[in-house]
This record gives C-alpha cells, sequence and structure tokens, in this order.
C-alpha cells in the first residue's frame, strides 16, 4: 500500500490543485500551500515527508527554503519545480539539500517516480533516528537499573564525568556493565552525535590489535592489500572504548600513551602522523596498579588512564537490586520470545537472591533467558534454573570431588527430572523415600 505525505508549495492554485490531485491518485497524503509562510505552518503541524515546491514564490525562494527546512528538518526531503530552469539555481539548490530539481513542462513525467524515491529515502530516515532514539534510550544513565547505594555512587560519577571530556577507567569483575556505562558516558557527552567505537584487547593478536585500533597502510604486512582506518581514526570526534586494557601488549601500549598526551599516532607501514580528536574510555577487571608495579603494565598509562576511575560493584555485593534487574530480563525476554510470563516465583527468587554471581550481571541475565525458553508456565518457577544454581547457595563453593556435592546434584537433577515428584524420584535413585527425605534435609534441597 502507497503511504506518505506530501506538501505542495505554488502560487499558483490551478497548477498546484492539479499536481495535487495527480499525486492523491496514487494513494499518497498530499497538503497544499500558496507561500512560504503558511507552508512553514503546515510544516510545524503536519511534518510531511516531501515538499514539491516552486522556485519562485511570492514571500521568498524556494531554492533558499530548502536550506533553512534541512536545517530544522533534516528527515524532509525537497523536491524543487521551476518554469525558468538554470543551472546556478539547480547547483545552489543541490547544495542547499534538495533532493532533485525539475523544470516545470519538461519533466512531468519525472515527478511520480522521483517522489516515490524521496519518500522512500525520508523513511529510512525516520528509521534511522528511531534506532538512534533506541540506542540512546538504551544506553542512557537512566537505562542502568539499581537503587544500591553502590550503583546509585557509580552513576553519580559518571553523569559527572560524562559532561567532560577527561579520560575514564572503569574498573570490576567481568559482567558487571562497563560497556553499558562506556556507552552512557558517550551518549550523555558533547560527543554524542559522533561514533562510539567499542574493542576488547583480549580478542585479537598483537599484529591485528595494533591494525584494528591504529589502522594501516597497503603493503605494511601479509594481507594488507589496501589502506585501512584504525578504530583510533573512526572514532575521531567520538570516544573509543577499550575493554579489557590489562590485555593490551607493552608496544601498544605505549602509541596508546603518546594518542594520549598528543592526540597523535602513526600508523602501522606508514611515516607520516594522524592527528586525532578522541575520548578514550577504557575498562579492565584487572589490578592495572599492581601491574604496573610488577612491569606487567606501563605505569605512565596507568597514571594517563586513571585521571577519573569508577569502580563497578559485584552484583553480590548489591544484592538488593537482583530482583529489579530479574524483572527488567524477564520482561525483554518475553517479547522477544512471544511469551506471556507475568512473573518470578517466591523459590526461584530466593535462589537468586542467594547465588555468588561470578558472572555478575551477564550471568544473571543468560539464566532468565534459559529460564524464559524452557518455562511452560505464567511465571518462572526453580524448574528452570540451572542445577548448579539450584544447588549451591550464597558463600557455598562447588567441589567436582566431593562425594556429598555429587551426590546432592544428582538427586536435584532427578527432582528436576520428576518435576518435584519425590515418590517417583526416589523410585528412579533406587532409595526408599523416607532416605531420600532425609537426604534432601540433609543437603537442604527445596523443591
Amino acid at each position: 500500500m502507497t503511504t506518505g505525505k506530501i506538501l505542495v508549495i505554488d502560487e499558483e492554485e490551478k497548477l498546484r490543485n492539479l499536481v495535487a490531485r495527480i499525486i492523491k491518485l496514487e494513494g499518497y497524503t498530499v497538503l497544499e500551500a500558496a507561500g512560504l509562510k503558511s507552508a512553514l505552518k503546515i510544516i510545524e503541524k503536519e511534518e510531511p515527508d516531501v515538499l514539491l515546491c516552486d522556485v519562485r514564490l511570492p514571500d521568498g525562494s524556494g531554492v533558499e527554503f530548502t536550506k533553512e527546512i534541512k536545517a530544522k528538518y533534516p528527515i524532509i526531503e525537497v523536491i524543487l519545480l521551476t518554469a525558468y530552469g538554470n543551472i546556478a539555481d539547480g547547483v545552489q539548490a543541490m547544495k542547499n539539500g534538495a533532493f532533485d530539481y525539475l523544470t516545470k513542462g519538461n519533466d512531468n513525467d519525472k515527478i511520480l517516480p522521483l517522489l516515490q524515491k524521496a519518500l522512500e529515502k525520508a523513511a529510512l530516515q525516520r528509521k534511522l533516528v528511531h534506532l538512534e532514539k533506541q540506542v540512546g534510550m538504551h544506553y542512557s544513565f537512566n537505562s542502568i537499573l539499581g537503587t544500591s547505594t553502590q550503583i546509585k555512587q557509580a552513576i553519580l560519577l559518571a553523569e559527572k564525568v560524562s559532561r567532560t571530556d577527561a579520560t575514564v577507567l572503569l574498573l570490576g569483575e567481568t559482567g558487571t556493565g562497563k560497556e553499558v556505562f562506556a556507552q552512557a558516558i558517550h551518549n550523555a557527552s558533547v560527543r554524542s552525535d559522533k561514533l562510539c567505537m567499542a574493542l576488547n584487547c583480549s580478542s585479537f593478536s598483537n599484529e591485528l590489535l595494533e591494525s584494528e585500533i591504529f589502522g594501516h597502510k597497503a603493503g605494511a604486512f601479509t594481507g594488507a592489500i589496501r589502506d585501512k582506518k584504525g578504530l583510533i581514526e573512526e572514532a575521531s570526534g567520538g570516544t573509543l572504548f577499550l575493554d579489557e586494557i590489562g590485555e593490551m601488549p607493552m608496544e601498544l601500549q605505549s602509541k596508546l600513551l603518546r594518542v594520549l598526551e598528543t592526540s597523535e599516532f602513526i600508523k602501522v607501514g606508514d611515516t607520516r602522523v594522524t592527528k586525532v580528536d578522541v575520548r578514550i574510555i577504557a575498562a579492565t577487571n584487572r589490578n592495572l596498579g599492581e601491574e604496573a608495579k610488577k612491569g606487567d603494565f606501563r605505569e605512565d598509562l596507568f597514571y594517563r588512564l586513571n585521571v577519573f576511575a569508577i569502580y563497578l560493584p559485584a552484583l553480590r555485593d548489591r544484592r538488593e537490586d537482583i530482583p529489579l534487574l530479574a524483572h527488567n530480563f524477564l520482561v525483554i525476554y518475553a517479547q522477544r520470545m512471544g511469551k506471556r510470563i507475568s512473573g518470578i516465583s517466591d523459590d526461584y527468587m530466593k535462589h537468586l537472591m542467594q547465588n555468588n554471581w561470578r558472572g555478575n550481571i551477564r550471568e544473571l541475565k543468560n539464566i532468565i533467558e534459559r529460564s524464559v525458553i524452557l518455562t511452560d508456565h505464567h511465571e518462572l518457577t526453580t524448574d528452570t534454573l540451572p542445577v548448579e544454581l539450584l544447588t549451591l547457595s550464597a558463600g557455598e563453593t562447588l567441589s567436582p570431588f566431593n562425594l556429598c556435592t555429587i551426590e546432592k546434584i544428582h538427586i536435584q537433577k532427578v527432582l528436576q527430572n520428576t518435576k518435584g515428584n519425590k515418590t517417583k524420584a526416589a523410585e528412579l535413585l533406587g532409595i526408599g523415600l523416607t532416605t531420600l527425605y532425609r537426604k534432601m534435609e540433609e543437603y537442604k534441597i527445596e523443591v
């Protein structure tokens, strides 16, 4: 089905009405204006997708009007029509952002196909803006959930530093949300209209990591068949997030230090200096101060990175935030999988609250996703939890060599398999029901 809203701006009423009727026959919504002043009022109220505008109007030039519209409403496409086609006007119109420039009478057969193309471009632009807003919302400070003192303090520090260009070092265990914080800092900064590039320093070999960050010239090494911009150059004007910075090789640390001190570097295989304007946010789960003392990390780079450090707390240190995070992930995955799941059972939540969460928020997210996949109920229940999580309580460690631990896990798996039916579980285990109850009490197994 044809969709789209088009505003026809022309002083000549008969011609304007004729063009409007032709466009309406194609299924488009058509608005009309006799001049630029009335057109502006319609644009503010109706937000059309495309303007079909005469160049010469009683209250101004369509060419200059295009410049004004593209500055205020970059998504709107403008097609200019003129009875007096000249090259200078056409060139200026395109410079001002017009989608195209047509001569009345000569190009009438081009109007409808051109309108369709302009509408497609406008629709794509609207979609991109919508996605950008969604990403911005996803990575805003408001999207970082938690009411604990520790997470509130981390958010407060991140909000303050986001208004500056200071280098930030995010500290904390794996899975605590360091990339989310980095993106939120970028989105709240004056650099938010530019790119935020992210790279995990532990994911590449030394040679590839240097090329990924700093780029290379053609012929710099085997396989380098063309020049390549590194992420640090791609992110110029914006932010570069370097995760697992503690894994960066020493020789690359010196190049990064130079960027932080002079805003310049030399690409692999190049002899010329490349200048950049980039903010660095780094993250690590290692103690870089200790690493520097041992000689495993450059001390001077550590001090440059450690201008503003923010520690992100482990999930086990902010247990009061677990219910909020769990319900948030439940909503996300239930919607994604088209399931109607209204809540989380008390027993399920009890196990979440008792877990050690060595994988932190990432581990919680994965467990909720797994449970949503497995559940056939309207709430998450313990039969969808991993056995290891059901077996362990807060502070308890799992030893694969301990006979009691193995027995406990085996009984738990059988009870899961029988969906809590103890009589059937006892039969499968080859023990009496009384023995099963005794072992459940001994191992503190709840169903």
